[in-house]
């Protein structure tokens, strides 16, 4: 892998999203879910996920989730994503979400 200097890893914006809505995305090839994101300062967004193995919509709503909050918007399965909600693969190839346990401020920076 790549080593990055520490200002490439400073132009990443990564933030604290709040999920406050989640609903299937009918337009994806592959299920995935529509996600509502508060982002605290930088106001509500919208992403497009693939994490319909391990979640149902109801169980996401409340999660403090890690974001990527300066991509430029692009369109995925029908939907204007504006953040990309991080996580990582499990054993099976499913994603697992990137989440905070304790409370946190929605838009809190990751330092």
């Amino acid at each position: 892998m790549n080593e990055i200097s520490w200002d490439d890893f400073l132009q990443v914006d990564l933030r604290v999203g709040t999920i406050v809505g989640a609903a299937p995305n009918v337009q994806a090839r592959k299920p995935a879910y529509v996600l509502t994101v508060d982002m605290g300062e930088l106001g509500v967004k919208t992403a497009s996920a693939q994490i319909t193995h391990h979640y149902s919509p109801d169980s996401l709503l409340g999660k403090r989730v890690l974001c990527v909050s300066n991509f430029p918007p692009k369109r995925v399965a029908g939907v204007r994503s504006e953040v990309l909600v991080t996580g990582a693969y499990d054993e099976a190839g499913n994603v697992v979400l990137a989440e905070f346990t304790l409370p946190l401020p929605s838009g809190s920076r990751l330092v």
